[in-house]
């Protein structure tokens, strides 16, 4: 989970909290990073093009998660994305955030359309959690036209504006986070 205080509330985290707890009936004891977000966020803000802000901070989570999966020992990254829902889960922009992993990333809601993706939560009693009215990292600073056909090289290209303090801002995000057990 991707925590961006202040911008985030303790109640935000908490949901996330919550769900996990939810999820980990049927997955049994897991581990949930909570990483803070917030100087990478304002930093890309400051430095790339707002329009390409929510690829290139996507780029950044998958980076800092399959960092925490290694040091974990994980064979891949699992995430809720469905294609189309939102302008970072078009073709393109998964294949943008995808570019810079070296492990499989699973999508198991892939193909799903919203109203399955609800059913499935009212199932498995996560759908009221989810709902919570609690504004994420992504949200905050979402662009007024987002990029959905992000071109990789022109992401590329707006990620150099970064490299003087990114590398240190991940290595600092990935050392600070905190790891909470769920499901024990």
């Amino acid at each position: 989970y991707f925590h961006a205080p202040p911008y985030t509330s303790e109640r935000a985290k908490q949901k996330v909290v919550d769900l996990a707890e939810k999820i980990a009936k049927y997955t049994g004891e897991m581990k949930l990073y909570v990483v803070n977000f917030t100087d990478i966020q304002l930093y890309i803000y400051d430095q790339c093009p707002h329009e390409q802000l929510t690829i290139i901070m996507r780029r950044y989570m998958m980076k800092i998660a399959e960092k925490l999966a290694e040091k974990e020992g994980c064979l891949g990254l699992v995430t809720g994305e469905s294609i189309g829902q939102v302008a970072s889960q078009t073709m393109h922009s998964l294949a943008a955030t995808n570019e810079v992993c070296t492990m499989p990333v699973y999508r198991p809601l892939i193909a799903f359309d919203k109203q399955d993706i609800v059913e499935i939560a009212e199932k498995i009693d996560t759908f009221e959690t989810s709902i919570q009215p609690f504004e994420d990292c992504c949200t905050i600073f979402v662009a007024k036209h987002p990029v959905t056909k992000p071109n990789i090289k022109t992401i590329q290209h707006s990620e150099r504006n970064l490299e003087e303090k990114i590398d240190a801002m991940v290595e600092t995000a990935i050392n600070t986070a905190e790891c909470i057990t769920v499901g024990a």
